[in-house]
């Protein structure tokens, strides 16, 4: 039949091809060419191809003589086609391929008389039904049986396949053929009724089918992932269940592109997912317990099977002797075997015995054989079970492709596309997604080896499509989890402390104000009342996505790697790398910068954002085996530099930019102070508000907040920057100073002569930018002292034995230690936010700053000069308004008292670069300034005089913040009298005012 089939076929195919007369006439000609004559059989191929014009009609003629032959095959199907057509309920009455249906019956081995024509395609007897029924249609007159066949044969399909997606109008062609046929009136009648037929009720009749074999395979792959043992006995349940599904899936592709539209419902099944889904689940289960399959058949066969078939063979009458040596080492064979070759591994091998089967049913079926089979319908059935059992043992992976293999969706990629959206698009189906990727490992078994050339593009289309499947998966679980964490950020942003000021307002308005006649203000909703609900059924938002990420995420989970094509495909890894792009992209996104306005989200919102989203991605892994750790450390690591991998800018980068460009800079617009006693930049009242609040962006929670998310080496590079700003006004200030150098070097030995350094500071040029630059350094460094210490904070917490034996470290580093050594060690210190003598970051910054055309004794010189230029101009403070001390803030609104700082940090990281002791000129410094201050005390002008005690409080401050400086050592220079009077002033001013 199958000869004949594909003969029949290959004739139809090449009928189709237009330009089939010009190829062959193009063969020939190059035949020509090569070898110098033409093709030797290329006239009758010609006549052929002419003959053949219309091939059916041709073959029905050439058929003629064996007639006989082929209709007594095709009636040898009367009982194996009406029983393989049933209708559902039919299948569902009988209670089909049920392992529970029958408990007491479940160990109990599936045997048939005809074993391999219970799971024999159904799509394969209806071609040997149509096409040879057309080609010895005479037997459709004169026997009811065949026309019974056929009529049914008609009914049930529209189209066959041909070859792949090539296929056969069955009706309009029987038609056509048998119009011109005399007498043939009632059998085009039929074809017509049965054509009505197939158009009206094929479609729900298949539909119906896959409905019931959904439910059907679902439990048999449930009951065999419970009990795998019921394999042995119920394999052939098995490989049914897997060829009934495959023909309803191939007839369903097969038609739906060959239906009328207005029958088209029955043509779309959004459930066909969860029918593959269970298929492959079968298949897995073969694949998987294939030894405890091979353990029960290897005993099956030496145990039953060959003792049966020795009585048999005992109780022939008559056995020719080729007969009796095929049947005895049947026999021979099956004995042989035992449950230890499957132990060992042993590979088994029975094509042989199969082969010899073939032999035997050839001997004893010609017409005067001793031994005719059919006389020993027995020994046929037990030779039929007996091959199947030994298919179970050798051939398993063969059965499967025999009885499962749906490579044809190779070559429907629209349908097959299509079906995978629909898929998707329901919730209900999406976690038997994974069906699709796994269909796209059966595609290379529709390869064959005399075609080679065709291995690559079906390959590569297997492997472009497995890829396409896999990335949306991904994308849809990502867009998921992403509405999800957008969900619970809001959820979160409800808990933030500044949406709690309008219920304590309320609660505050209540008490003071009795109740007015009017209602006031309807409550706001608190936090939490999404979770109250008054009925189970009310289903929120939040439940439909999680659901529908289980769901989706089941399909991802389903297996842990697929092969296509010597290709592995991780699911799980296309999850992990779109949760990794959209999670850079959502951090990035939440800080809400706007270059154009300047506005950035406050860091603390930002973190309490990134742990809501992170507490979201932590529960993926309740769905889905992957390591969300990964992910975090992935992304959270990138974000901490510059750029991220993808060259893209990050938090720490849009922050580092927005701390300089925009909070700094306005503090250095005298905008904004920074107030000691807040620890935070404080907004100054000023005629054009500021679009931020300062103190929202810089005080001890912002920084933390910061710490956290950019972490010690985001804090290292905001440093950096930090730091290249403050060199870039060091190399100003050094200009100013090389203007300055015979005043100051003149100022540097006349401190004790106050009329001399009265007449030379008259010389000095550019003396408030001095004070003004060193101010800003003073800012800058006072801000990255902020950070250090939320940075330190932050570290103490989450290491805090690391941290502490960092500073067991630095506090006991040897004062003789060579300052490389030390610089190493405050190089440690201050990555992990601890304050140190001498700024490692200052002194690299300062250090690149070295030019080529000066000596370093100039150098040194020049910096030694800086610390006289910014000594001898403190005095000019007092007269600024703004220079007043604010006992309340504990500093200047000016800003001035961030010199204290901007003085030491310098003088130490200037020092050490030029190898000069610190203290020493700090003691200069000290004694410079004091000098300088106590001039301003026998002032009489009080406009120069204005704020002199604020400014006395600077010798303090400076003090106070050095390492290197004593009380002692003040008290030398400046008698603390005059401090202690200062700070009495300042505080009863401060009473007054605010008096």
């Amino acid at each position: 039949q199958n000869l004949i089939i594909t003969y029949t076929t290959l004739m139809i195919l090449l009928s189709r091809i237009e330009e089939r007369k010009a190829i062959i006439g193009l063969y020939n000609y190059a035949h020509e060419m090569t070898h110098g004559a033409s093709d030797r059989e290329y006239p009758r191929l010609g006549q052929m191809i002419v003959d053949y014009e219309n091939p059916l009609k041709k073959m029905m003629e050439e058929f003629v003589p064996h007639s006989k032959s082929l209709s007594d095959a095709l009636i040898s199907l009367q009982m194996v086609y009406p029983r393989r057509n049933l209708s559902a309920d039919q299948w569902r009455n009988a209670q089909l391929l049920s392992l529970i249906s029958a408990p007491s019956t479940m160990l109990n081995p599936a045997q048939s008389d005809t074993m391999p024509c219970e799971y024999l395609s159904l799509d394969a007897m209806e071609k040997w039904i149509i096409f040879g029924f057309i080609l010895c249609h005479g037997i459709l007159n004169s026997d009811a049986t065949a026309l019974n066949l056929w009529k049914l044969a008609l009914q049930s399909s529209s189209c066959l396949s041909l070859f792949r997606d090539e296929v056969f109008h069955i009706h309009k062609a029987a038609e056509d053929l048998f119009v011109n046929i005399r007498g043939y009136n009632k059998r085009i009648n039929d074809i017509r009724e049965c054509k009505e037929a197939a158009v009206s009720h094929a479609g729900s009749m298949h539909r119906e089918r896959r409905k019931f074999l959904r439910s059907a395979l679902k439990e048999l792959a449930t009951v065999l992932s419970d009990q795998p043992g019921l394999l042995g006995p119920k394999a052939l349940f098995v490989f049914m269940a897997l060829s009934f599904a495959r023909d309803e899936i191939i007839w369903l592709l097969r038609h739906a592109d060959n239906m009328p539209k207005k029958s088209a419902d029955d043509f779309i099944d959004k459930h066909i997912a969860e029918l593959i889904f269970y298929m492959e689940e079968l298949r897995a289960h073969v694949r998987k317990y294939g030894p405890v399959m091979q353990r029960y058949y290897v005993q099956y066969l030496s145990g039953f099977d060959a003792v049966v078939l020795n009585e048999l063979v005992q109780n022939l009458s008559v056995c020719p002797e080729d007969e009796s040596i095929i049947m005895s080492s049947f026999v021979n064979t099956m004995t042989s075997l035992s449950v230890k070759q499957v132990e060992d591994g042993e590979v088994f091998d029975f094509r042989g015995m199969r082969l010899d089967w073939f032999r035997l049913q050839a001997y004893t079926s010609v017409s005067k054989a001793s031994l005719s089979l059919a006389d020993h319908r027995e020994l046929g059935k037990m030779m039929n079970t007996i091959i199947f059992h030994t298919k179970m043992v050798d051939s398993l992976v063969e059965m499967l492709v025999e009885t499962s293999d749906l490579s044809i969706f190779c070559f429907y990629s629209r349908a097959f596309e299509k079906m995978f959206q629909q898929c998707l698009e329901l919730p209900s189906q999406s976690r038997y997604s994974i069906a699709f990727p796994l269909l796209c490992t059966h595609f290379m078994s529709c390869t064959h080896e005399l075609c080679p050339e065709e291995r690559h593009h079906i390959g590569d289309r297997s492997l472009s499509l497995c890829n396409m499947f896999l990335d949306e998966m991904a994308k849809q679980a990502r867009n998921l989890i992403t509405d999800i964490c957008t969900e619970q950020c809001t959820l979160s942003d409800q808990l933030l402390p500044k949406h709690c000021a309008k219920t304590i307002s309320q609660a505050v308005n209540k008490k003071s104000k009795k109740q007015t006649g009017k209602k006031g203000e309807p409550e706001r909703e608190k936090p939490g009342v999404e979770s109250m609900r008054k009925n189970r059924l009310v289903v929120t938002n939040l439940d439909k996505l999680h659901t529908a990420l289980s769901e989706l995420c089941f399909s991802i989970n389903y297996v842990p790697n697929m092969v296509v094509w010597e290709h592995t495909f991780t699911p799980r890894e296309y999850l992990t790398s779109h949760l990794e792009i959209r999670f850079t992209k959502s951090i990035v996104g939440m800080t809400m910068y706007n270059q154009a306005t300047q506005e950035i989200a406050k860091p603390s919102e930002l973190l309490t954002s990134v742990r809501a989203y992170m507490t979201v991605l932590q529960s993926i892994e309740n769905y889905v085996q992957i390591d969300i750790t990964r992910v975090f450390n992935n992304v959270l690591l990138q974000q901490t530099q510059h750029l991220d991998s993808h060259g893209e800018p990050t938090i720490t980068s849009l922050y580092t930019n927005w701390y300089l460009e925009t909070l700094l800079r306005q503090v250095s617009n005298g905008h904004i102070a920074y107030f000691p006693a807040m620890k935070a930049f404080v907004n100054l009242p000023t005629e054009n508000e500021l679009t931020f609040n300062a103190e929202e962006y810089s005080d001890i929670s912002e920084m933390r907040a910061l710490s956290e998310l950019l972490g010690p080496y985001g804090m290292k590079f905001l440093s950096e920057s930090l730091m290249w700003h403050i060199s870039s006004q060091v190399a100003e200030l050094k200009k100013l100073v090389v203007e300055n150098v015979e005043v100051l070097t003149q100022m540097r030995t006349s401190f004790d002569k106050p009329d001399q350094m009265a007449a030379l500071f008259k010389r000095l040029s550019s003396v408030d930018s001095v004070l003004k630059r060193m101010t800003i350094i003073g800012v800058i460094l006072s801000f990255r002292s902020l950070a250090q210490e939320a940075l330190r904070d932050v570290l103490s917490y989450h290491i805090p034995f690391l941290v502490s034996s960092i500073e067991d470290f630095k506090d006991h580093i040897p004062r003789e230690t060579d300052m490389k050594v030390a610089m190493n060690v405050y190089e440690l210190s201050s990555a992990a936010g601890l304050p140190c003598e001498i700024d490692p970051a200052l002194v690299v910054a300062l250090s690149s700053q070295k030019s080529e055309n000066i000596s370093p004794e100039e150098e040194y010189k020049i910096a030694c000069l800086l610390m006289v230029f910014v000594a001898v101009s403190l005095p000019t403070l007092a007269s600024n308004v703004m220079s007043q001390y604010s006992p309340a803030i504990e500093g200047h609104c000016n800003n001035i008292h961030c010199l204290a700082k901007a003085i030491n940090q310098i003088a130490a990281a200037l020092f050490t670069i030029h190898k000069g002791s610190i203290e020493d000129r700090l003691k200069e410094f000290l004694a410079l300034a004091s000098s300088s201050l106590l001039k301003i005390g026998q002032e009489t002008d009080k406009t120069t005089t204005r704020n002199r005690e604020s400014v006395y409080l600077l010798l303090d401050m400076i003090v106070q913040e050095s390492p290197f400086l004593t009380m002692d050592l003040l008290e030398s220079c400046f008698p603390y009298v005059l401090l202690r009077n200062a700070y009495h002033a300042v505080y009863k001013q401060s009473v007054t005012s605010s008096a």
